[in-house]
């Protein structure tokens, strides 16, 4: 059981341009930031500057982008630099501007995904906080039909299927298996707009620095000449024959389906303000900000009831270790022997399992007409865990054991009763040295965290 690290950059970079919606000139900077920063977003320009989490709870806005609040602060059109960083695995970034929005480029992600690559990707020493989809999670417009459904995946992967009410862009979608392909198949995929929906955006006093080298203009519904010309000089382009449907754009598409490529890498914008990499299939029906912003609030919702992950124990896989072994390397026998089988173990953590059952000798004292298991015990087993963990590092594990030194941080949070299959999940919490060893337990059943500890073990060589 390999353990993925964090990520952020080796170093800083910066892009410039003017933002979409102000016409500004702006630059935006990307910086390493420290384990466990996330995604956060500082107003330079305003007096302390100021400095935003990236977290869908801070989003204020979703008329045409994702706009990111706090008070009276203001960043807007971030999704193609979130989605780069997202879909790139960086999970730790300080990103500075210098105005109230990021500069839209050339309306796709492929400049961010460049900078990344040109300064590199440094891993640190935290693991990433994968949340892992255990179930299907969905949320619905019923005004304008989208959906937004995740499903249970081994990897982030996810689809958009898009219907513009157009006949001349038929229904279409995307696909993206493998984040590694975000560069090829997505990043490069360029906003877009309707020929019919500029002159509400003017009037709403957006777009202003909208032109066709940040956007592909489509043309689907006949306008008068004169409509059409006046549109023309605002976009700054000649003159078109109004009967002529078509796209209107400096460079041809690079898809037939890049508007929905595109929407697809919003989608991923959006989800990385959730604030944790997912391990899900994400199916987007109709996508837009508006119920993009709504599931990725849902999901936060969702993680913060489930903080802590249950392992994934697969009961048909052999185990790692099972009991022989363990009694081979720990010295604990009936009764106090409370690790049945070891089901995953890696460098810096460890899962395993314990069936209760009602034949257990301590539920004759604890109590006869209320079996419950001691708490102290729970705490045992998980240290057996840890126990094992630590010898793994370890040659020739079988002349080494164990010691408990200490003990904190101890909650008890539900009853284990007879039936309860248990899961354990420890996690060194530094480096072993001079053979003593920190480490963080859990117990679930279910997916629920049952009992946690925080111990701290010696290990000694006395064989």
């Amino acid at each position: 059981m390999d353990t993925v690290k964090q990520t952020t950059l080796k170093g800083s970079f910066s892009l410039f341009g003017k933002g979409l919606h102000t016409g500004l000139h702006l630059t935006v900077t990307f910086n390493p930031a420290p384990e466990n920063h996330g995604y956060k977003i500082q107003r330079i320009d305003l007096e302390g500057h100021p400095i935003i989490d990236a977290i869908a709870e801070k989003v204020s806005d979703t008329q045409r982008g994702t706009v990111l609040s706090s008070g009276d602060i203001r960043v807007s059109t971030i999704e193609h630099g979130m989605a780069a960083l997202y879909a790139m695995g960086i999970d730790n970034c300080l990103i500075q501007v210098n105005g109230p929005e990021f500069p839209i480029l050339d309306g796709s992600a492929m400049q961010y995904v460049e900078k990344i690559n040109e300064v590199g990707i440094l891993e640190q020493n935290a693991p990433k906080n994968y949340y892992v989809i255990r179930k299907k999670i969905e949320i619905k417009d019923e005004k304008t039909g989208s959906c937004i459904t995740i499903l249970p995946d081994e990897e982030f992967s996810i689809t958009a299927m898009c219907s513009f009410e157009s006949k001349f862009i038929n229904s279409q979608f995307a696909t993206l298996d493998c984040t590694n392909n975000f560069a090829k198949e997505i990043a490069p995929a360029r906003t877009f707009v309707f020929v019919r929906d500029i002159v509400p955006l003017l009037e709403a006093n957006l777009i202003k620095g909208g032109d066709l080298d940040n956007a592909i203009v489509i043309y689907e519904r006949e306008v008068e000449q004169e409509k059409l010309d006046q549109l023309a000089d605002v976009l700054k382009v000649p003159h078109m024959d109004a009967k002529k449907i078509g796209y209107i754009q400096h460079r041809p598409l690079m898809w037939e389906n890049e508007c929905t490529r595109h929407k697809l890498l919003d989608v991923i914008g959006d989800m990385a303000l959730i604030g944790r990499p997912l391990k899900g299939r994400i199916i987007a029906t109709r996508p837009g900000h508006t119920v993009n912003n709504k599931f990725a609030r849902l999901m936060r919702k969702e993680i913060k009831q489930h903080m802590v992950q249950a392992p994934i124990y697969d009961p048909n896989e052999a185990p790692i270790m099972d009991n022989i072994r363990i009694r081979e390397l720990l010295p604990h026998r009936y009764p106090m022997q409370l690790v049945d089988k070891i089901t995953a173990i890696g460098p810096t953590s460890i899962t395993g399992v314990k069936n209760v059952t009602s034949n257990e000798p301590f539920f004759v004292g604890h109590f006869p007409q209320e079996p419950v298991m001691p708490g102290v015990l729970q705490i045992e087993a998980m240290a057996q865990c840890g126990g094992l963990l630590v010898l793994n590092q370890v040659e020739e594990p079988e002349r080494w054991s164990t010691y408990f030194l200490g003990i904190t941080d101890v909650k008890f949070r539900q009853k284990v009763v007879p039936g309860d299959p248990l899961l354990f999940r420890v996690e060194l919490l530094h480096p072993v040295r001079h053979g003593i060893s920190s480490m963080k337990g859990y117990m679930f059943v279910g997916d629920k965290v049952v009992s946690e500890a925080t111990f701290t073990a010696q290990i000694v060589k006395n064989k």
